[in-house]
């Protein structure tokens, strides 16, 4: 990330649920810093609930950016972010301020730190057949075709991960390509920012934190936020929007309800916590190819001290030795 004047930026990742909010403001109450949310569910408006999004509180003492930049029928992809990311560091540092990016996706940090290959645009006419096979064969089945096309792939995701499974079928389709032979290694860029990771030395304590997490959600009213975005009548399932964790499977609740088949809520409850811990293993097994980061046990009782640690660390002695 080239800027036109010195300046700190610092990266904080982890699997959803392992703290990285609290962490993000402890930061920020310690040094002048405006954060970067890292997030590919935080750009959408009226998703408020089930993205964990910080509250209006914590977003009126810390300047938070790309949060509410997109409505839920657009998309949101990791070149637009990669070139949001790059503009906003710039202003803050110009601002004499430290940049914190902060999120569990992992996509956006490894393209902003080390580029990605040009992947093809997205084909609606092959979304479309794609979708239709699905609906005869089940995402599972195409997750089976996918590992023949692309093992790599297919190994890191769910059979269930339509969203994926569709994505990296459709570059295959399209191109003849493996997805996976788009992120060719890269040198990491001399001038990215150190990674502080937020990884639990315990996976049942990340897992008790998603479970006690979903449930604070539905006692929210996620349902009632997604029965908002329903009656707009311009959303749908397949949207990448709708397919975030939490909102798919409220989505197809819902649903089920619509169509006469009612679920009982502790299937709903079930599902979404099992899908938010899918998501938090694809997180981890990202950080785990980021040999550079630097990891600290969020299950550690003095986890915080120790990560403001490493701040104080970076940020002095990228002041120290600044001209």
């Amino acid at each position: 990330m080239a800027d036109t004047r010195p300046g700190i930026t610092l990266a904080l990742a982890g699997p959803t649920a392992s703290g990285k909010t609290a962490a993000t403001l402890a930061i920020a109450a310690e040094f002048p810093t405006e954060v970067i949310s890292v997030d590919s569910a935080l750009v959408y408006r009226g998703m408020d609930i089930g993205t964990a999004k910080p509250t209006a509180a914590e977003r009126a003492a810390v300047p938070h950016h790309l949060i509410d930049i997109r409505d839920p029928s657009q998309a949101y992809s990791a070149a637009e972010f990669v070139a949001d990311a790059r503009a906003l560091i710039a202003g803050i540092h110009a601002r004499g301020r430290i940049a914190l990016l902060a999120g569990g996706t992992m996509l956006y940090f490894k393209a902003l730190f080390e580029g990605l290959d040009d992947l093809p645009r997205a084909d609606a006419i092959l979304r479309a057949r794609l979708d239709a096979q699905a609906a005869a064969r089940g995402w599972p089945a195409m997750h089976a075709e996918l590992a023949q096309v692309d093992p790599l792939t297919a190994a890191r995701l769910a059979p269930g991960d339509s969203q994926r499974i569709q994505r990296a079928l459709e570059v295959w389709h399209a191109t003849g390509r493996p997805l996976s032979s788009f992120f060719t290694a890269r040198k990491r860029r001399d001038d990215a920012p150190p990674l502080l990771s937020l990884e639990p030395a315990d996976r049942a304590w990340l897992h008790e934190r998603i479970a006690a997490r979903f449930d604070t959600m539905l006692d929210s009213g996620l349902l009632d936020e997604v029965r908002t975005l329903r009656a707009r009548g311009d959303l749908h399932a397949d949207l990448p929007s709708m397919r975030c964790v939490g909102y798919r499977q409220s989505w197809e609740w819902l649903d089920s309800q619509a169509a006469g088949k009612p679920v009982a809520l502790s299937v709903l409850r079930e599902r979404g916590i099992a899908a938010t811990r899918q998501l938090a293993k694809r997180q981890i097994t990202w950080l785990r190819s980021m040999p550079e980061r630097r990891v600290i046990a969020c299950d550690a009782p003095d986890a915080l001290p120790r990560l403001l640690a490493q701040v104080r660390q970076h940020v002095h002695g990228t002041q120290d030795s600044a001209p």
